[in-house]
């Protein structure tokens, strides 16, 4: 009779193995902290010895700043009111900008997208020239795009939304395409066998099923877009951010200018998050019954 037991690992060698793997793992983790903690302070060291000043001198004057911000906003609190006002038309410009530039670069990331996933381009050679195209849209960080928007169209509002759209294109591209890789391509190939142009295939077969996660991405993309055309005023692209600029320069005497501002940009952002939340959950898992 054979016994079933020979050469299989008794209990021990198990034990013994198991603990051997576990201590690899530990030297390995422990070596990777090492190599990270001696990378960061490279880093640190070599960028405070690029500093004008060094950090370990000025670090006890860190909340001078924010103190001096406090104190004048508080100082004239009774305006207040008055400057959420006045700059409630910056406000609504920069959420303009960032509903535009998310518009577009939704729609533009919907075709990217669609042309890059394999299944549903149309031209199954250039699935890398497109992917290549989203790379570089997203790539590019929107301020640098505005910047060389503004040398050519000038200040204003139209190259912050030019800026932050084709950023928008590139991410929603790159996070649409994902999701189109998981639809069933059986409704296409269905619409196909029918004589369906490719249009009514993508319009008929794809957009129902990806349709509530792509509307979830562009909400996301949206409180971003925000966030993002609120900086680039600080480069002279209109908004809000020209506005945070304008009053946040020091010795002015505007930093309560600049307390209405955090707070409008704090409500603003707080609300399009709770609001965009509780949209995306409605899309992806439905109405609460």
């Amino acid at each position: 009779m054979t016994d079933l037991s020979a050469g299989s690992p008794s209990v021990a060698e198990i034990r013994d193995d198991y603990a051997a793997q576990v201590q690899r793992k530990r030297v390995y983790g422990g070596i990777l902290l090492i190599l990270f903690v001696s990378l960061m302070a490279a880093g640190f060291r070599t960028a405070d010895a690029r500093n004008a000043g060094s950090f370990t001198d000025g670090w006890h004057r860190i909340l001078d700043y924010p103190t001096e911000v406090l104190s004048e906003a508080w100082e004239k609190v009774a305006l207040l009111p008055a400057h959420l006002v006045h700059f409630m038309p910056a406000l609504i410009e920069t959420l303009n900008i960032a509903a535009a530039s998310t518009l577009i670069g939704a729609v533009v990331g919907t075709f990217l997208s669609l042309l890059a996933t394999r299944g549903m381009a149309p031209w199954p050679a250039l699935i890398p020239l497109f992917r290549r195209i989203s790379d570089i849209c997203r790539a590019v960080p929107e301020i640098v795009i505005a910047l060389v928007l503004i040398f050519v169209l000038g200040g204003g509002p139209v190259p912050a939304m030019i800026a932050i759209a084709i950023h928008t294109a590139g991410a929603l591209g790159k996070l649409f395409s994902e999701v189109n890789e998981n639809a069933s391509l059986k409704p296409v190939e269905g619409l196909h066998s029918v004589g369906a142009s490719w249009a009514q295939r993508m319009y008929l077969g794809v957009i129902p099923q990806v349709g509530p996660n792509y509307v979830s991405y562009a909400l996301l993309r949206f409180e971003i877009n925000i966030r993002a055309s609120a900086i680039l005023g600080f480069v002279g692209a209109g908004g809000i951010g020209y506005e945070l600029r304008n009053s946040m320069s020091w010795g002015q005497g505007k930093y309560d200018e600049a307390a209405a501002i955090f707070i409008l940009l704090f409500v603003t952002i707080v609300l399009v998050d709770q609001l965009s939340g509780v949209l995306r959950n409605r899309l992806t898992h439905g109405a609460a019954k």
